[in-house]
């Protein structure tokens, strides 16, 4: 017996998934929820992939294009349990909102985007795919994997992060840059018998301090930035002289530049202020890797790199998107903007080049923080209007 799909029924389905702790790489039991529910609410294909993501098909009637829904499975870490108002997976509803880790990030908007198109079954000219992806949090492993893996090939993607209720289209992207310098180690009693590491890093903030200066600006995006975060030495004790320092840069990209471009302006910029290495050091550049594993016991090392991507104001899915929307008001079609944080959109239009769009409720102030949160009537209000985007921009347009 197939269960109605409906915004309460979607509004239990998130508390149950706030419940289910999902870090990046442990998201097989909210996995496993998800599943449950799209067999429940009578998707015509539902499985999982090799990485662990979970995706839903709805046969369309006719020759419509396909329209991708994608959230992310995995949150980010809690914290301190003690300094929420609310206890973090507890799904608590009270002063009108939704309450916990994953309320708006993103849980709350998964289970929005999978009701609102089980309300479709088949009155959809197009397919509908519900593709919800693991590991965003950590690079968008997930998303890039499915895409690559071909599992399915949408004409549209819709993401649920939050846009409070406006249509987005783009982002600036995400590098972690790591300048490593190495010296020679030593006992702190004998520096002369050394090659302290620390001793090129003024010369390597200043090279980051002239990258930074000459950043561009995109009209909608912002400029790009880029600015030392932490400093690392090793050996680690407080009496041997360091052979190795390492800085990490957070870059703020704007689209285009590839990890391999951005490793070389890098080391420009290095040379520009150590032309002449000292002897005994050397200096290397490197874009950060992480190992990550998926729930599923797939290992890959991983660049720290996340592509931005920016859909014009005028694109066909755009306008489409906007109108289908519109104001809460009523007066207009709903605002574009771009969001200040990264998605998957990154890859799936920066990389693959799908026209990728957002649309769902809540508050980017929220993300991240004990305060996490969902207003359910901005919920409601964007639960009734999926419908209505789904099948606007499922329309072929020029």
């Amino acid at each position: 017996m197939t269960a109605a799909a409906g915004f309460d029924a979607a509004l239990a389905f998130a508390r149950d998934l706030i419940r289910i702790p999902s870090l990046s790489g442990y998201e097989r039991e909210v996995a496993s929820r998800v599943i449950s529910e799209m067999k429940a609410l009578g998707f015509d294909d539902v499985r999982s992939d090799r990485l662990g993501n979970v995706i839903g098909i709805l046969r369309g009637t006719g020759s419509g294009r396909t329209v991708m829904l994608n959230s992310h499975l995995d949150v980010v870490s809690e914290g301190d349990p003690s300094e929420w108002e609310y206890p973090p997976f507890s799904g608590d509803v009270a002063d009108g909102c939704l309450h916990g880790r994953g309320a708006m990030d993103i849980k709350g908007p998964l289970a929005i985007q999978t009701h609102a198109a089980a309300g479709l079954r088949g009155r959809t000219p197009g397919d509908v795919v519900v593709a919800h992806t693991v590991m965003e949090e950590r690079g968008g492993w997930g998303m890039l994997g499915l895409l690559e893996d071909g599992e399915v090939r949408p004409d549209v993607i819709i993401l649920g992060e939050a846009t409070a209720g406006d249509i987005c289209v783009g982002h600036r992207g995400r590098a972690e840059v790591r300048i490593v310098v190495h010296g020679v180690a030593g006992h702190a009693s004998a520096p002369e018998r050394a090659r302290n590491s620390l001793d090129l890093l003024p010369a390597v903030l200043e090279a980051v301090a002239r990258l930074a200066a000459r950043q561009g600006s995109d009209p909608e995006l912002g400029p790009a930035t880029v600015v030392a975060t932490d400093v690392k030495t090793a050996p680690a004790s407080h009496n041997v002289i360091p052979d190795r320092s390492v800085v990490t840069l957070d870059w703020r990209i704007l689209p285009g530049p590839t990890a391999e471009e951005l490793v070389r302006e890098v080391e420009a910029a290095v040379a520009e202020c150590l032309p002449e290495l000292p002897v005994g050091y050397s200096v290397e550049v490197a874009m950060a890797v992480e190992r990550q594993r998926s729930y599923t016991g797939l290992t890959e090392d991983r660049d720290m790199f996340t592509p931005g991507y920016l859909l014009a104001g005028a694109h066909p899915v755009v306008r489409a998107a906007s109108h289908a929307v519109g104001c809460r008001d009523g007066s207009g079609p709903a605002s574009v903007r771009p969001w200040t944080f990264a998605t998957d959109g990154g890859w799936s239009c920066g990389l693959y080049g799908v026209p990728t769009i957002g649309f769902a409720p809540g508050e980017e102030r929220f993300a991240h923080t004990n305060r996490e949160r969902l207003a359910l009537a901005d919920a409601e209000w964007a639960f009734d209007r999926y419908p209505d985007l789904i099948l606007a921009v499922m329309e072929p347009v020029a």
